[in-house]
């Protein structure tokens, strides 16, 4: 008679509505920190533009819209909570024995649901500050894709792409420190800045610098403002990926 043995440090794969299910768990984590994810970027865009609102109230702008960049505070709310979603969250979501994949995988959907929520809400803001005259004192604060096109699906392209890139670029540099700490975090800096730094001896040198400025006049606004942030956002989720893979809390 044959007995055969189980490997009892075999585990069985995690099944598709288990992994969904943990998947939920990890977002549920992440909404404990909704002060961070909600609350705070809503409150500074509050007051920034009520400071603006009153600087403008007070000066009497009567002439063109001018700009309030109040509305950049989100921009660096939402690279503070990628942040420490990935160098503090991560670690307790481990302890709940969620997979990289998993844990990655959530991280990601929040940052694309955040993206389009914070998008939707801004193209609002936008749209009555236009139809206000800038809020009866002529100030441009949220309406920054009014800048570069009147196309009120690329205006929302615009702030949703752009948005999604900083949380994907936050992921990925915490999920930098997580693998490889301080170091790889230093590293990966000084190494975007030797590129950035001989990418622009090599373009002067080569004098391609009007080129570049006439390739970027006369592309369809739709590449510069949702494709080329979309793919760079794509850069960074792999890089994000990469690193947590083989990252130890």
């Amino acid at each position: 008679m044959t007995t055969q043995t189980v490997d009892a440090t075999t585990t069985p794969p995690r099944t598709e509505p288990e992994s969904a299910s943990r998947i939920g768990a990890v977002l549920r984590v992440h909404t404990v920190a909704w002060p961070l994810l909600i609350a705070w970027p809503v409150g500074l865009l509050a007051v920034s533009f009520l400071l603006s609102y009153t600087i403008y109230f007070i000066v009497q702008n009567d002439q063109d819209e001018g700009f309030a960049g109040g509305v950049f505070s989100l921009y660096g709310l939402v690279i503070a909570f990628y942040l420490q979603a990935m160098t503090q969250t991560f670690p307790f979501a481990l302890g709940m024995s969620v997979t990289r994949r998993e844990f990655f995988t959530a991280t990601m959907l929040l940052a694309l649901a955040q993206a389009a929520v914070f998008a939707i809400v801004l193209y609002l803001l936008s749209i009555v500050e236009a139809a206000t005259d800038g809020w009866g004192v002529r100030m441009r604060m949220f309406g920054l894709a009014r800048y570069l096109t009147d196309s009120p699906v690329l205006q929302f392209l615009a702030l949703f792409s752009s948005l999604l890139l900083v949380a994907a670029v936050a992921m990925a540099a915490g999920a930098i420190y997580q693998r490889w700490r301080v170091t790889g975090l230093m590293a990966a800096g000084v190494g975007l800045l030797g590129a950035g730094g001989l990418a622009a001896i090599l373009i002067t040198w080569a004098r391609w610098w009007p080129a570049i400025g006439a390739w970027f006049q006369n592309v369809p606004r739709v590449v510069p403002l949702a494709v080329l942030p979309l793919g760079l956002s794509a850069v960074a989720f792999a890089v994000a990926w990469t690193a947590l893979r083989r990252a130890t809390p």
